[in-house]
């Protein structure tokens, strides 16, 4: 009973708009007060227990990374490379776009990140090309959810110090989901645009492929110092995160696109972010520290047995589960509220946790694009200064190779297990 009151306690909190943190701090406080077995003393230690881990140090410095890269002009080397790449091809914006997220995903780690930063140059640009604002806007949305699948993916970093598996892991295990993402979108990018001759650029010259590559390069060693670090065991995800800040802003001052202001502005709004989110990281902590008090997991490890005793039904149930709640909740809040539940059932199924990881990040990555708290619509209706309802109606032809994805990463395992088991992580 106690359990049901606080999870309706929650609902209403989150109907009335309350501030994710303070919607799960809430009721969790009350039941402190209210329960005389439960210490306050204890209490506190589990909300700061949240925080106090150094894998977790990696989320306000993988943010810090996002927003310097989103100010160090690496966004328009990257661009501009694309571009005389594949320039060419009918519809080639539509493919430039996706390219140009999957090269700036390696820096960002935030669908919200490289929203703004891509909806800043490439809705504009394809715009003026002669596509179709509504394609333009669905792309970069579409594009955008890239970043949270691969290194440094922040809600990567969020379920592993929730499921307590590696982080280097989880970062290796949505690589190949995320290729297979880019393909997706690719797909339905040709099919929208396979009639559009009209949408070519001209071919451009070795010499320009040749310059513009070169002057990407740097902005994509990122990557190499990241993902080499890490797999050659130089240094941790948390330690990679702190040299991907330095070699960023040097890259930024070599690009000569770095002020006092924008420093100032860059850390603001890191400070901002990383307060938000790690607030709501230690409010769960101590909201799952009352689940456990109150057996959650066990009870939904029984309601569920009483329904299904197949993975695969599980898994389909989860899916479900995942989308709606995307709907209203962000993934941060959202992973640190059901992990803690789901995972312990998902063991008794035999589902390999990194496994599960990724689909979770995945579905919740929809919502992200989904009303109607779909925080992306409303990134790029302020960057672009479009009608939320336009963003919805570009965004919604790329629904179908969204689900296609998820489909794909629940039901073939070895996608995600695959990568990281090869390299040793697993």
């Amino acid at each position: 009973m106690t359990l049901l009151i606080m999870l309706i306690a929650l609902l209403v909190l989150l109907a009335l708009r309350v501030p994710v943190s303070f919607a799960l701090l809430i009721p969790s406080v009350a039941y402190v007060i209210m329960d005389p077995t439960a210490r306050i003393g204890t209490a506190v230690q589990q909300t700061v227990s949240g925080v106090d881990s150094f894998a977790i140090l990696a989320v306000p410095m993988f943010i810090l990374l996002g927003n310097l890269a989103n100010v160090s002009g690496v966004t328009d080397k990257l661009y501009d490379a694309a571009v005389a790449a594949i320039g060419h091809l009918r519809g080639s914006l539509g493919y430039v776009n996706v390219a140009t997220s999957f090269g700036f995903s390696w820096m960002s780690g935030a669908a919200i990140a490289d929203a703004a930063a891509m909806g800043r140059v490439q809705v504009p640009a394809m715009v003026e090309r002669g596509y179709k604002r509504e394609f333009a806007l669905g792309v970069t949305g579409a594009s955008s959810l890239i970043a949270p699948m691969i290194p440094p993916s922040i809600p990567a970093v969020i379920y592993a110090v929730t499921a307590g598996v590696s982080v280097g892991a989880l970062f290796m295990a949505g690589v190949v989901p995320a290729l297979v993402l880019v393909a997706s979108l690719c797909l339905t990018v040709w099919i929208i645009m396979r009639k559009r001759e009209d949408l070519r650029l001209p071919k451009s010259t070795w010499k320009v492929r040749g310059r513009t590559t070169l002057a990407a390069l740097p902005a994509m060693g990122s990557a190499v110092v990241i993902l080499g670090g890490i797999l050659s065991g130089v240094f941790t995800p948390t330690e990679a995160s702190g040299i991907g800040v330095i070699y960023i802003f040097v890259l930024a001052l070599a690009y000569r696109m770095l002020s006092w202001r924008k420093i100032y502005r860059t850390l603001l709004t890191t400070v901002e972010t990383s307060g938000s989110v790690l607030l709501i990281v230690a409010a769960a902590a101590l909201f799952g520290w009352v689940l456990a008090r109150e057996q959650a997991p066990q009870v939904a490890a029984n309601l569920i047995l009483e329904i299904t005793n197949q993975p695969i039904v599980f898994l389909i149930l989860v899916n479900i589960l995942l989308l709606l709640v995307g709907c209203v909740l962000e993934p941060t809040a959202a992973i640190l509220i059901l992990v803690p539940v789901l995972l312990p059932v998902a063991e008794t199924f035999g589902i390999d946790p990194i496994h599960l990881g990724i689909m979770v990040i995945f579905n919740l990555l929809i919502g992200l694009i989904t009303p109607p708290v779909g925080l992306v619509l409303f990134v790029l209706s302020s960057v672009t200064r479009a009608p939320v309802p336009t963003v919805i109606k570009g965004i919604l032809p790329f629904f179908a190779p969204m689900v296609l994805t998820l489909l794909i990463i629940t039901f073939v395992p070895a996608l995600t297990v695959g990568l990281p088991t090869l390299l040793g992580f697993l």
